[in-house]
């Protein structure tokens, strides 16, 4: 059985790194370079690094910041924010990220995804799919989650692993910054739906959600940023409970 993974995730602002609370409402949560170095020697499995106003804001990932987080590390590390070409990918890639994360740019152009895992491998590719329930209903969200869309978030999911993506990262919005727990029943269903791996993001608050989202939602992934920035969860406790819980991980 492949163990599951624990995936601190750094959410970039101006150079530092930041959480909220459902998108918004952000706090400053320490250096980037230096919670990452952290993270690799703590036992965390993958980081993931996004510049999140870097749609927003209409320029491209921080790539010397990259250049400095992958140099502390040695852990695979995945990088998003501005991605919108295969160029942008070659210069992430070169700089020492394993991975790439798009999100509002393979809405917009779906076909990049297709494009990207041609040229680096479907391993490469990460899709990020923010999503929130309107009316009973999941819908994508763009820019960071201020765009809605009329995408339904299952729909978009099977046509993004259709297009070569190597796993997803869902975001339930709902629940991000929340720690009110995963959302786990849209995970399940992603997970039952799809082939690749589902990475769990949004409302991690204790050790049982996590325990939760691995058997509950079915997901191959669990990210949380606050509960780890602000060391309300040790990953070496956390993954020792998963182990006593029989959950498979890496220690």
């Amino acid at each position: 059985m492949l163990t599951k993974r624990i995936i601190p995730c750094l959410d970039i602002k101006n150079g530092r790194t930041v959480k909220g609370v459902n998108f918004v409402d952000l706090r400053d949560a320490g250096d980037p370079v230096e919670l990452a170095d952290i993270y690799s020697r703590a036992g965390a499995d993958e980081l993931v690094f996004l510049d999140i106003s870097a749609t927003e804001e209409r320029r491209k990932t921080l790539a010397d910041l990259v250049l400095r987080v992958a140099e502390k590390v040695n852990i695979p590390f995945t990088v998003g924010g501005g991605i919108s070409s295969v160029e942008d990918v070659d210069i992430l890639l070169q700089n020492g990220a394993d991975k790439v994360s798009v999100n509002s740019s393979a809405v917009k152009n779906p076909q990049l995804i297709n494009d990207l895992a041609a040229k680096f491998g479907s391993q490469c590719i990460t899709v990020a799919i923010d999503a929130k329930q309107i009316d009973g209903e999941w819908k994508v969200h763009l820019v960071g989650g201020k765009v809605p869309t009329e995408l339904n978030l299952f729909d978009w999911a099977k046509e993004v692993e259709q297009r070569g993506a190597g796993e997803i990262l869902f975001t339930s919005m709902d629940h991000d910054g929340t720690k009110d727990g995963f959302a786990n029943e849209a995970l399940a269903k992603l997970s039952t739906a799809l082939t690749i791996p589902i990475i769990a993001s949004g409302g991690a608050g204790n050790v049982k959600h996590f325990i939760d989202t691995f058997i509950d939602g079915k997901a191959d992934a669990a990210l949380a940023a606050s509960v780890f920035h602000f060391k309300e969860i040790e990953i070496e406790d956390l993954k020792t409970e998963l182990r006593n819980n029989r959950i498979p991980v890496r220690l």
